[in-house]
């Protein structure tokens, strides 16, 4: 079993050759039109012979028939009546009388062929001549079936002549066509020990045929890969943290309760502390699951009608809690309309986006949630006066675990998954999101909605 690419390819050249050849050869006896080309020259032949007999005159003929004797043809001369002159083998001439009247019917310049009936490979050709001032019909029998074996002989030396120098032609062609499915084999097993840094480089810049495209997409792949592999690692690095973070407060308060280092009265406050270190964790925990449900592409995911001023009314009120606390006016300009979504799925998105902005407003602030429609589409605008985006943190606000806080601290809660469920819930949704923001002035969150859909 061949198992490079490189014998492969010579291989299949040279079997194609080789089966061309043995099929060339023996269909050449029906490609080349032997009939034609044998019987024009022949023709010739005999118009030349009965040229050279009629110029050396009847007593040179034995002489000539002797100059002539290795070219091994039968010659006679005849009226039909009486025979002038008789050169033949051991084979006798199956020639009719009816056959040399047509001979000495026809012109010099249109001899007569016939085929011999007791050999297929054999010609008979007659042309009329002028011998002692007497018309007869000079008569030649020749078998070209040597002259025809010697013309396959030809073309099947040539044939092998294609064979050996398409061979060696086709054996540094190869090297050239296989060189970059090798530099690729080569890439992929770096990558299957981890290396995604690798890249295959395109010798020639002006490459674009079914190599250049494989090369292509192989580094459009192994770049993605980096990048999967680099999210893996973050994703990692950011999971460890937000859970080691609570679970580090949870263990020192719990042991200083059971030690006794805190005093009984001051032992709620620090249990109220571990308990929203647990909330804490759970909201990882139940962000992480939604996460994974969003990715795997099998979520539930159930349509439907439903007015989405209501849904947006009802999520200010689930907030509560939160713009109540922090003394956050809440302004609602919307009006009546409905869309055909995933209700459960939409909520969240609201839930999240309103959490956010009176997470990152001040005291007092304001939080605006308005709903337009223009141009065909419905225009949902979350918009605080926070303390808004940085320029450089705009590309990143939908990545997971991403937070404009660097520090982590805990002075805004939130582990940064939710923008990202955000991001993900439109997509299954088809719908968009724009971002603008000022740091210090506050963001405006918009979600667009095609009308009818």
């Amino acid at each position: 079993m061949i198992k490079s690419l490189y014998l492969k390819i010579v291989g299949t050249f040279i079997g194609v050759v080789i089966v061309s050849i043995v099929l060339s050869y023996a269909l050449t006896p029906y490609s080349i039109k032997q009939e034609e080309i044998f019987k024009e020259e022949l023709s010739k032949i005999s118009i030349g012979l009965a040229e050279i007999i009629q110029i050396a005159g009847p007593d040179s003929i034995p002489l000539l028939m002797d100059e002539f004797d290795d070219i091994h043809f039968d010659v006679l001369i005849t009226d039909g009546r009486t025979v002038f002159y008789k050169k033949e083998s051991n084979k006798r001439f199956p020639i009719q009388r009816e056959d040399i009247e047509e001979i000495l019917s026809h012109s010099f310049d249109d001899p007569v062929v016939l085929v011999d009936e007791d050999n297929q490979s054999a010609r008979i050709i007659g042309v009329p001549i002028h011998v002692s001032g007497q018309q007869y019909a000079l008569i030649t029998r020749i078998d070209y079936e040597d002259e025809f074996e010697d013309l396959q002989q030809g073309v099947f030396v040539s044939l092998l002549l294609v064979l050996l120098i398409g061979s060696i032609l086709i054996f540094f062609a190869s090297t050239y066509l296989v060189k970059p499915i090798r530099r690729l084999t080569q890439a992929s097993r770096k990558i299957a020990k981890g290396d995604f840094s690798v890249r295959v480089e395109k010798k020639n810049r002006k490459n674009q045929d079914e190599v250049g495209e494989l090369i292509d997409s192989f580094n459009h792949m192994t770049a993605e890969l980096e990048k999967i592999d680099t999210m893996r690692a973050d994703f990692v690095s950011n999971v460890s943290h937000e859970i080691q973070s609570p679970l580090t407060s949870i263990k020192g308060f719990t042991k200083a309760i059971m030690d006794d280092v805190v005093p009984k009265e001051d032992q709620k406050e620090y249990l109220q502390i571990i308990y929203q270190e647990i909330e804490r964790m759970s909201r990882l925990s139940e962000n992480l699951l939604r996460m994974a449900s969003l990715d795997s592409e099998h979520h539930p995911y159930h349509p439907t009608s439903y007015r989405l001023d209501e849904q947006i009314r009802n999520s200010v009120l689930t907030t509560e809690p939160l713009w109540s606390k922090k003394n956050i006016d809440i302004r609602l300009e919307i009006e009546p309309v409905e869309i055909f979504a995933d209700k459960d799925l939409m909520e969240q998105v609201w839930l999240n986006l309103i959490t956010n902005s009176i997470r990152y407003s001040d005291e007092d602030g304001v939080v605006e949630v308005t709903i337009e429609i223009v141009s065909n589409k419905i225009k949902v605008k979350v918009k605080d006066n926070g303390i808004g985006i940085p320029k450089e943190a705009m590309p990143n606000i939908f990545g997971r675990f991403y937070k404009v806080d660097r520090s982590r601290n805990r002075s805004v809660e939130g582990n940064g998954l939710g923008l990202s469920i955000v991001k993900k819930i439109l997509r299954m949704h088809k719908f968009s999101i724009e971002v603008e923001s000022e740091e210090g002035v506050g963001s405006t969150f918009t979600v667009n909605i095609p009308i009818g859909q």
